[in-house]
């Protein structure tokens, strides 16, 4: 059950994506929706130190800051309550912060059902100096479930399950169906088999689970690794959103995130649906 949405808001094309997916889930689920910026503007320009021979990559990152103004939030803000008011959606409020965004998301997901905005811009438009830390912040603090919004958006009719057998990774199924966000969506699991044990049951039993919640459900077994072939496997069969838990314990930023999980937030040309 799906009652409240924030929604982040930076300015960038991820923005306008967030903005459509959550008026239109809004709408959908009879839901309210909040809003709050998620970029220091003081801090926009400043790319701090790079690695040698990283010069190229420095200068697309100040250009792509260059792009994400006050203008540019103000305007993301006045459209997300535009869709509000077309989609008939109730706006609760819009947060504005101005020092620490992350700590201003962790705070407001507390009373949300779900979260959206493009994780990926995190990394692409350098609203923080290291990426993986915030994220690993966002989500120890429990931000979470979290949609996170590709460049382009895509209406969600087929949504792949990544499924490793892991506890996380059954509690990421569980939180999907339990919310139930897109109600007539196929789902497709898949195991990345990286032994030669067979597992006859395991998909079995993750697609009976599913079936009880109304889904329908096609399952494949995949000789391979998450990490290099789930993204040209959601390519493969055209799906329109990836769920994903966590499976792999060994650090810290492991434990909370998995190197699977990392890459496709980096890499991933469609949405994410993220329940660590």
């Amino acid at each position: 059950m799906i009652r409240r949405i924030l929604v982040g808001l930076g300015g960038t094309p991820f923005s306008k994506v967030s903005t459509r997916c959550a008026t239109e889930l809004a709408r959908l689920h009879q839901a309210q929706t909040t809003g709050v910026t998620i970029v220091d503007l003081s801090k926009m320009g400043k790319v701090g130190p790079v690695p040698a021979g990283a010069g190229f990559y420095a200068k697309r990152m100040r250009e792509r800051q260059f792009q994400v103004t006050r203008e540019g939030i103000e305007a993301a803000v006045a459209a997300f309550k535009e869709h509000c008011g077309n989609q008939k959606v109730v706006c609760r409020r819009i947060a504005y912060e101005q020092k620490d965004p992350f700590t201003a998301m962790i705070a407001e997901a507390r009373y949300n059902d779900l979260t959206i905005f493009g994780l990926r811009s995190i990394f692409d438009y350098g609203f923080t100096s290291d990426p993986d830390k915030a994220i690993v912040k966002l989500i120890s603090q429990g931000v979470r479930p979290i949609l996170a919004v590709a460049e382009t958006y895509r209406p969600v009719k087929k949504a792949l399950v990544a499924y490793s057998g892991s506890m996380e990774s059954a509690k990421a199924i569980r939180h999907f169906l339990h919310l139930k966000p897109w109600p007539d969506v196929t789902l497709h699991l898949v195991h990345f088999r990286e032994s030669t044990e067979p597992e006859p049951h395991l998909l079995k039993d993750a697609a009976d689970f599913c079936m009880a919640h109304g889904f329908e459900v096609h399952t494949d077994q995949v000789d391979g690794q998450a990490r290099k072939d789930l993204l040209p496997f959601a390519q493969q069969i055209d799906a329109d959103l990836i769920v994903m838990g966590n499976s792999v314990h060994k650090t810290l930023r492991k434990q909370l995130l998995g190197d699977t999980v990392l890459e496709a937030i980096k890499s991933a040309d469609r949405p994410l649906f993220l329940s660590q």
